[in-house]
Formats: C-alpha cells, structure tokens, sequence
C-alpha cells in the first residue's frame, strides 16, 4: 500500500491499531496524576500557608518562586567544588523599588538530596523557613519554633 514515488503520501495515523487515542493513566484529580514539578510546587505552597498562620502580615508581600536548579552565579567556582560551599536550595531577595520581595527555592538539589515524598517535603519546608527567616532578619527558629526538633 505505497503511493507512487513523488506523488503524496498517505497522512499518518495516530491511532493505528485501532485501540482509540491515549488517555491519561489517572484522573486529573488524584494525586497521582500530578508530575514530580507539580508536586514539588504543592510542597512549597504547603510550606508557606503553615508560616501563613503567624506571619501572613509580613509574608503578604513576599513573592514564592520555583526554579529547577540555582543559576551558576550563585555556585561560585564549581558547585562546592573549589569552594566547599555546599548547592543552595534556595535564596530571598528583598524588596527593591516596586519590585516585591522574593523566595526562589530550588527543586532539583532538594529532590537529589531526599531519601522519599515525607522527607523532600520536610526538607522544602525548612529551606522555606530558612529563607523566609534570612528575608525578615529572623532566625529560623523564630520564624518556625518546631525547625530546630526535626532531624
């Protein structure tokens, strides 16, 4: 069933087995169907609405970011390499004009570094406080009284 050399060709067919086109594996509901970036997002999120109860006033202004991984100016000569600095997993900028203050954590070295989804999520939650606590001039501590408790 080939068409004639130089003469047009049959359109591909998706569906070629005649089984219909693919779905997805889970409802859009179910926390299975998020990807690992979404998840990842959720536990940032989390993280910031637990700070919320006690410090909404100040973090209302504060903007909450996710990058994959921190851009190579802030690893310095070699990502800890050279320096012995260890990767961030993330950084706080402050409010500069009218631009508003920001939290940037960092996905990608928060993920190598945990063991499973309880841990990566203890994880995002301390690195949020450090940086939230690094934004306000606070210890970390006093921006999250149970920080010091966990492993």
């Amino acid at each position: 069933m080939s068409s004639a050399p130089g003469g047009p060709r049959p359109p591909r067919r998706r569906d070629r087995h005649g089984r219909g086109m693919r779905g997805p594996l889970a409802p859009s509901h179910v926390p299975i169907a998020k990807s690992r970036s979404e998840r990842f997002d959720d536990f940032v999120l989390d993280a910031v609405d637990r700070l919320k109860p006690r410090w909404g006033k100040q973090l209302s202004a504060v903007e909450f970011a996710v990058e994959e991984v921190p851009p190579i100016s802030h690893l310095g000569d070699g990502p800890g390499l050279l320096t012995g600095e260890p990767i961030p997993f993330g950084r706080a900028e402050p409010a500069v004009g009218k631009r508003p203050a920001v939290v940037i954590i960092y996905r990608r070295p928060l993920e190598a570094r945990a063991r499973d989804r309880d841990q990566l999520g203890a994880m995002v939650h301390d690195a949020v406080v450090e940086q939230v606590a690094g934004l306000l001039g606070l210890s970390p501590e006093t921006v999250d009284p149970g920080y010091d408790e966990r492993d």
